[in-house]
C-alpha cells in the first residue's frame, strides 16, 4: 500500500492476516458480548469461543465500532502521512458500522471515502483486496473505492446454516422470517441480495443441502476467473471437502481459501454454518 494512501476494514472481512499485513490494511474490531462480558472480535473471543458460547445457550450479542474507533483509526493514518482513506465495511442493512465510519469520516483530517459493500465474510474481503490492489498500482483515491464497489457489484455469498434460530435471535434474516414457524424443521439455504440475508431455497436433510450449495457455486462460477472462499462455523469436517470439491470443478479458479468466520457473524449464524463466496476477478 502506498504510504500516502490508507486503507481501512473491520473485522468481519475476515481477511488473512498475510493479506492485512502485506498490503498494510487497518482493521477495525466489533465487539461480541458474551453475557455481560465485552471483548473485541478477532483480539479477544475466537470462533471456537462463540461457538461453545452459542451451545451452551450463553446470551451473545454484537456491537459496532463507536465512531471514536474509526476517527482514531483515520487520525493514525493522516499522522503516518496518508493524504487520503478508503474505508470498505460490512454491509449497512447488517450492521451499524459503516455509518459510524460516516461520522468519523466528517470529522477526518484528510479525506475519507467509505464503502458499504453491502456484503459480509470474505465477499467483503475481495472488495477490500480490490482496493488495496488497485492502490498499489498507483489509483487515485475515487478509483480505489471505485475498485472496491465494482469487486463488491460481482460478488456473491450463499450460505447453509443448520438452524435459522440464531439469525431469528438477532434480527437478521430480513425476509427469511417467512421461513420460520414450521420451516425451521427444514435445511435453509440464503444468500446476500441487496445487502441483506435472503431466503434462496428449502431442502430438506444436510446433506442435500450442501450438495445444492456446491452446485449453486459451481453455476455462479461459470466460465469465469473467479476466487473462491469458503467458510464455517465449527464445521471444518464439511468445508475442507467442499472446498476439494469445488476445486475440481471449477475451471476459471484462481485462488481458493478456507476460513472459518469470527465471533461478530458466528453469533449470528451458530455452529453448523457453511458459506460459499464467488468472487469474479
Amino acid at each position: 500500500m502506498p504510504a500516502d494512501l490508507a486503507l481501512v476494514t473491520d473485522s468481519t472481512a475476515y481477511l488473512p492476516q498475510q493479506a492485512v499485513d502485506h498490503h498494510g490494511i487497518t482493521v477495525v474490531p466489533l465487539s461480541v458480548a458474551v453475557g455481560d462480558t465485552v471483548l473485541s472480535e478477532g483480539v479477544e473471543i475466537s470462533p471456537k469461543d462463540v461457538a461453545e458460547a452459542l451451545r451452551g445457550k450463553q446470551r451473545v450479542t454484537t456491537s459496532r465500532p463507536n465512531p471514536e474507533t474509526f476517527a482514531a483509526a483515520y487520525r493514525a493514518a493522516a499522522e503516518a502521512g496518508a493524504r487520503g482513506i478508503v474505508s470498505v465495511h460490512i454491509s449497512g442493512e447488517l450492521s451499524g458500522t459503516v455509518e459510524a465510519a460516516r461520522l468519523a469520516a466528517a470529522e477526518a483530517p484528510v479525506p475519507v471515502q467509505v464503502v458499504d459493500s453491502r456484503l459480509v465474510g470474505m465477499a467483503l474481503g475481495y472488495a477490500v483486496l480490490a482496493a488495496a490492489e488497485a492502490a498499489a498500482a498507483g489509483e487515485e483515491l475515487a478509483e480505489v473505492a471505485g475498485a472496491a464497489t465494482r469487486r463488491a457489484s460481482l460478488t456473491s455469498g450463499f450460505f447453509y446454516v443448520d438452524t435459522l434460530e440464531y439469525l431469528r435471535r438477532g434480527g437478521r434474516i430480513g425476509a427469511a422470517r417467512a421461513l420460520l414457524g414450521s420451516a425451521l424443521a427444514v435445511k435453509p439455504l440464503l444468500h446476500l441480495a441487496g445487502g441483506r440475508i435472503e431466503p434462496l431455497e428449502k431442502v430438506r436433510t444436510a446433506s442435500r443441502a450442501i450438495a445444492r450449495l456446491e452446485e449453486i457455486a459451481v453455476e455462479q462460477a461459470g466460465e469465469r476467473e473467479v476466487d473462491i472462499a469458503v467458510h464455517h462455523l465449527a464445521a471444518g469436517e464439511r468445508a475442507e471437502p467442499l472446498a476439494e470439491r469445488l476445486r475440481a470443478r471449477v475451471p476459471g479458479l484462481r485462488e481458493l481459501s478456507v476460513s472459518e468466520v469470527g465471533a461478530v457473524i458466528g453469533a449470528h449464524v451458530g455452529p453448523g454454518l457453511l458459506a460459499v463466496v464467488v468472487s469474479p476477478r
